[in-house]
């Protein structure tokens, strides 16, 4: 697949190479669907966590499950499996009980706006960080409904039926086997209707002129994934923070999201960027506010996971570097978030990053030249130990999703390329450019 959607195993104690290889072989790319298909499996995990997750203080850490990942574009098996057992190992399918959360309100998006430099969450507004309690009601129905301002809200013993009867049906469900299909009740909100998608990414602002793309959606063989319910998914986000850590592909992905869950409530005026922005291009973080919810959904921008920099040479000149060894500056802000999603590729492939001359850093040391499957192995390996030691294991979840295909015709995206005469999903891999040899080589690193 192009965008897979994977649960990050940490290294137990890991402080070496070898350590990460499980989690590499786990990263693997594969080339038989786009970007959007990586958006779905993504939420059917979300779901799958929200309706389980409760941890008992006396559990095992919930990082110490068996992740079920493909070794090769023929693999076969459930992709569900590795979820369900997280989810089920350590937790109850019992909501947890409501706690009392009177000071924890987010203030009005006016507060904010005069100020955009004014921190994230005011003195009155909650962090949420894992010393906060969460304000979690009873579950709701997981039913494929379609989109609704009303939100069905059942009884513990139901939701537990009804997780029970879904888990079933895609336990033993490949879900990276299956096709694009037709489905006429898509889009789940009109195309244009969103303003928080930003200008570069709106096709219908940009006068593209087929529509059918829009009711695509990824079909598995042995399964039907359910439909995303932006009610429901909003209930179970209550008291929570939804982080996008990556480049545009997790922008892309925040932005849509944001926009169906909008679409959701029933007063859009308390949906809100946290700083009152209304722009959504030259800021490196974004926190949409769903007052009614007290959660979040986030986006920070970090193309490489690891953190971007600049030394001054012998010469007085500036000159930009990568810091191999250092996570990227907005990790404090992110790091107690409840679902993290990461990813990082495209930006490797890049001219400057390609070469490795003169640009990848470690310490005070500048690689006059380092190969770029090393620089990327060094750099994971630097975000791995980063998530082992920051990240709590029993209240957040932290998925990696790969990149999508490359599909230009006429050349790169730099270099003449073009795909706007595609309207229909590519079926023929014979007309899709390889991966690029070194992305292609990451289940190798150890």
């Amino acid at each position: 697949m192009a965008s897979n959607a994977v649960k990050y195993m940490p290294i137990h104690g890991g402080t070496t190479p070898a350590e990460t290889r499980s989690f590499f072989s786990a990263v693997k790319p594969r080339k038989t669907s786009t970007f959007v298909y990586a958006f779905v499996v993504t939420f059917v995990s979300f779901t799958l966590f929200l309706a389980f997750f409760s941890p008992s203080p006396n559990s095992s850490s919930p990082w110490s499950f068996s992740i079920t990942t493909p070794s090769s574009d023929n693999t076969s098996g459930s992709h569900f499996s590795s979820i369900f057992s997280y989810t089920g190992k350590n937790s109850t399918l019992q909501a947890p009980a409501p706690e009392n959360r009177t000071d924890a309100t987010f203030e009005s998006p006016n507060v904010n706006r005069t100020n955009p430099s004014q921190p994230l969450f005011s003195d009155k507004s909650p962090t949420l960080t894992s010393d906060d309690v969460r304000n979690q009601t009873e579950a709701p129905s997981l039913s494929e409904a379609p989109v609704s301002v009303d939100v069905t809200v059942s009884s513990s013993s139901s939701v537990k039926q009804e997780v029970e009867k879904w888990s079933e049906s895609l336990k033993d469900c490949d879900f990276f086997d299956g096709e694009w299909i037709k489905d006429d009740t898509y889009p789940l909100y009109e195309p244009g209707s969103c303003k928080i998608v930003d200008e570069q990414f709106n096709c219908i602002s940009n006068g593209r002129p087929d529509k059918d793309f829009q009711k695509l959606k990824w079909k598995p063989t042995k399964c039907t994934l359910p439909r995303l319910n932006g009610g429901i998914m909003l209930e179970m986000l209550r008291g929570r923070r939804l982080a996008f850590v990556g480049d545009s592909l997790n922008r892309n992905m925040w932005e849509s999201l944001v926009c169906m869950l909008k679409r959701s409530v029933k007063d859009e005026s308390k949906v809100y960027e946290a700083r009152g922005r209304y722009h959504f291009r030259a800021e490196a973080e974004y926190s949409f506010v769903f007052q009614d919810y007290n959660c979040t959904v986030e986006f920070f921008v970090s193309p490489f996971l690891v953190q971007e920099s600049e030394i001054v040479d012998k010469k007085g000149t500036k000159k930009e570097t990568l810091r191999l060894d250092l996570i990227g500056k907005s990790s404090e802000q992110y790091k107690g978030a409840d679902i993290i999603v990461f990813n990082t590729g495209h930006w490797w492939t890049h001219e400057k990053t390609s070469k490795g001359e003169d640009y990848y850093q470690e310490g005070s040391n500048v690689y006059h030249e380092l190969a770029v499957l090393e620089a990327f192995r060094k750099a994971l390996t630097t975000w791995g130990r980063w998530v082992e030691k920051n990240v709590n294991p029993e209240k957040s979840l932290v998925f990696f999703r790969g990149f999508s295909a490359t599909h230009f015709s006429g050349g790169q995206w730099n270099s003449g390329g073009a795909c706007d005469s595609e309207t229909e999903p590519i079926k023929n891999e014979t007309y899709l450019t390889p991966y690029s040899s070194h992305i292609s080589k990451h289940h190798q690193i150890n």
